[in-house]
């Protein structure tokens, strides 16, 4: 009777322990040509769980553990739905990701269909909260604020007289492109041409030289990175001097490093989706040294937003007394001024920040140069 009595005891303890620990799944490109930017995500989702763990949580009185349960999607749609169906099975009671708006969008079904919270610290394409998915939410503005604001710089600021637009034909380079385009219509400025690539090509001699016939001083490219860099030298060696711009995607840390001396002084201007002014640098520059210190890496570009959607998620939790995604949903939905390292989060009906900043940004010597934030 008694070891009947201890195995049930034992029983009540091991499902204790079980009830103590939250899951929040994280997906990211960790393989691929933009695997750079998809550990810059998941460290900075590690980061924000390990303090949380180190300050400790409680929800509902219980201490809890939280832990990272992480996913690589490669920037691939396919292997992205695969990783989201990975994370609802392993029952994650929320997840922050995807980095890219391509596999971010395809996923957001699968979680929606499970009731499982998904915060895109990345995603811009409009259409990610577009499906009606009460799941859905993202930290950074839409690729109608990202194109729309570089649309009208390109024009009146930058003077450009003759644009030129290349995108990538993913979601997000097509999304970001077509918004730019608008943008710089509205304005009264005036488009040359739009080429077409794809985010894995390396050789853009063709569609370059098209667009060298056609004499542009700005050219667009939607897209990322690890394309972006190549098409710079591509562009030089051709004697292409025009002013290349870009979204978030092109405004990292590495791209000075995959461009090399392709890339002049102030010849790149891009935007993040994000931004922060006054005494709110104080936050986002302390963030980046802790970040700095722990993964012994300079931030590309998303990693304060994950950090940020992390804390959002852990803090709705609180809230609602629960971690049952069923339970926080309607807590995260009313989520409201928030104080983040990226800036204040307060989401829309649609699951949208609102409000969110842009921060438009140069190079000089190889170092990302701030120009100005937008609202």
């Amino acid at each position: 009777m008694k070891k009947v009595c201890w195995a049930i005891v034992a029983l009540g303890a091991s499902q204790a322990m079980a009830q103590q620990v939250v899951k929040i799944g994280h997906v990211g490109p960790v393989s691929g040509a933009i695997a750079h930017l998809g550990k810059d995500n998941e460290n900075g989702a590690r980061l924000a769980i390990e303090e949380l763990n180190a300050k400790g949580v409680k929800i509902a009185g219980q201490a809890v553990k939280l832990e990272l349960v992480t996913e690589d999607d490669a920037g691939d749609p396919k292997q992205g739905t695969a990783a989201a169906q990975k994370l609802v099975d392993s029952k994650v009671n929320g997840v922050v990701g995807h980095l890219n708006s391509g596999t971010s969008i395809p996923a957001s079904k699968i979680y929606s269909e499970a009731g499982i919270p998904q915060i895109s610290p990345s995603a811009t394409n409009p259409k990610f909260t577009r499906n009606g998915y009460k799941t859905t939410f993202r930290v950074v503005a839409d690729d109608v604020h990202l194109g729309g604001t570089l649309g009208r710089y390109a024009v009146k600021t930058v003077k450009g007289k003759s644009i030129a637009v290349i995108d990538d034909r993913t979601a997000y380079g097509q999304g970001v492109a077509e918004e730019f385009e608008k943008a710089v219509k509205a304005a009264g400025g005036t488009l040359v041409g739009h080429e077409f690539t794809t985010d894995k090509a390396t050789d853009f001699m063709a569609i370059l030289t098209t667009l060298k016939a056609k004499k542009p001083d700005v050219v667009f490219f939607g897209g990322m990175d690890a394309v972006a860099g190549p098409m710079l030298r591509q562009m030089k060696s051709l004697g292409i001097n025009a002013k290349f711009m870009g979204g978030d995607g092109i405004c990292t840390s590495e791209l000075a490093k995959l461009a090399g001396d392709a890339m002049a002084d102030g010849q790149v201007v891009c935007a993040e989706a994000g931004g922060v002014e006054g005494q709110q640098k104080k936050g986002m520059e302390d963030f980046t040294a802790r970040f700095k210190k722990r993964f012994n890496a300079d931030v590309q570009v998303y990693a304060p937003y994950v950090y940020d959607a992390v804390n959002v998620m852990v803090d709705a939790m609180v809230r609602a007394n629960s971690a049952d995604p069923a339970k926080y949903l309607p807590a995260l939905a009313k989520t409201n001024g928030y104080k983040g390292v990226t800036g204040n989060i307060t989401f829309d009906e649609k699951g949208d920040i609102k409000n969110g900043a842009l921060t438009l940004y140069s190079y000089k010597a190889g170092k990302r140069d701030q120009i100005a934030v937008v609202r």
